[in-house]
């Protein structure tokens, strides 16, 4: 298996610039290009503002050559794996690879409880309730990020905007009030961090797809909306990214193969498109088999030990949490548009965190006014 995430230019790396300037320390080498700009006019302000979804080749086709985002693209980076919000967005906060933090999917077997949990959520996979055994072991999970190292190290200041409640951080009202708070927080007195988090096109994408109207124009709404907010600041370097892009899918329903679903123990895991297995023993001699019978058109299969020895999630010290999470097997789709969904699971119209180019490329948009 080839690792196509690039982690010496990937968001990670992005992270790590951040920290690099605000006098952090960090795990992993720096992107040059940011370092290089921040080391020549070292701006009061470094805003990241990552429009979730917003993959470079969903942009280039939303946007015209002369668009704002399109001009003032520096490179396409890569997502981490998997190209997913979980995964990749407590990247970007932390500077840290998805083996180290341990926030793989968006679904994750946490063994201490022997459950599969929506991370986001909180709760059993399927469940609408939150589940008191994860919270009574989240701390496992807990991440500082860059912001909160950057203020108790206290010769700057550092906020994070969300459109929903998130521990430590600032919540904002729509896309106008997010970007007038960056505005009035650049135009405070001292050096700054503002991380800023937008939920689409991610979420219209999930309904509609990446290219369908409806998400173009959120795009385009952004591209202008930020173009004026760039016009309005001063001694700020500004970087637009994103966490993953999107693919329009196709989605096999698990519960129409109950012979296959009878060799696991649980639950899938992780996403639709990185699917995780957890293999009853007396199944394990003939999983593989039936698994390429059924799905290798569409997916690959590889061993939990396969992901770990080529470093798919990413270079540094392994989670506690993490080899349990990757099961038995993980199924990864490469060149198909093809989801297996379980029970639990979100049906969606579009989805990610698969492998393919418009799922794990991403823009790198800089600014600096």
């Amino acid at each position: 298996m080839i690792v196509r995430n690039n982690y010496n230019e990937c968001i990670t790396n992005l992270a790590c610039s951040i920290r690099k300037y605000f006098g952090l320390d960090y795990k992993h080498n720096s992107l040059d290009s940011i370092d290089n700009i921040l080391d020549e006019y070292k701006p009061k302000n470094v805003v990241v503002i990552l429009f979730d979804g917003m993959g470079s080749n969903i942009l280039k086709r939303s946007l015209d050559d002369q668009d704002f985002f399109i001009k003032n693209m520096m490179q396409e980076i890569t997502s981490v794996f998997p190209a997913t919000t979980t995964a990749a967005t407590t990247s970007i906060r932390t500077g840290l690879n998805p083996v180290e933090h341990g926030w793989l999917g968006w679904n994750m077997y946490i063994k201490p409880i022997d459950k599969v949990i929506t991370l986001f959520r909180e709760c059993e996979k399927g469940s609408e309730s939150i589940s008191d055994e994860f919270l009574n072991m989240k701390d496992k999970l807990s991440v500082k990020t860059i912001v909160k190292e950057i203020n108790e190290k206290g010769d700057c200041s550092g906020i994070e905007l969300f459109p929903f409640d998130v521990d430590g951080t600032t919540r904002y009202n729509g896309l106008d009030d997010m970007l007038n708070i960056i505005l009035d927080e650049c135009n405070k007195d001292g050096r700054k961090y503002i991380y800023a988090y937008d939920d689409e096109p991610d979420h219209t994408m999930h309904e509609v797809g990446p290219d369908n109207w409806k998400s173009k124009e959120l795009i385009v709404e952004r591209n202008y909306k930020v173009s004026k907010l760039c016009e309005q600041l001063k001694d700020t370097l500004v970087l637009v990214i994103a966490d993953h892009g999107h693919i329009k899918c196709d989605n096999i329903f698990l519960k129409e193969y109950p012979e296959f679903m009878n060799m696991l123990k649980c639950t899938t895991s992780l996403e639709q498109r990185t699917v995780s297995f957890r293999v009853k023993d007396e199944f394990k001699d003939k999983f593989e088999d039936e698994f390429n019978k059924l799905f290798g058109k569409y997916f690959k299969l590889f061993k939990s030990e396969e992901v770990i020895s080529i470093k798919l999630f990413g270079e540094g010290e392994e989670h506690s949490l993490f080899r349990d999470a990757l099961g038995d097997y993980i199924a990864i789709s490469y060149s198909s548009n093809k989801c297996l969904v379980s029970e639990g699971d979100d049906i969606l119209f579009s989805q990610h965190a698969g492998y393919t180019d418009d799922e794990i490329y991403v823009p790198l948009i800089k600014v600096l006014k």
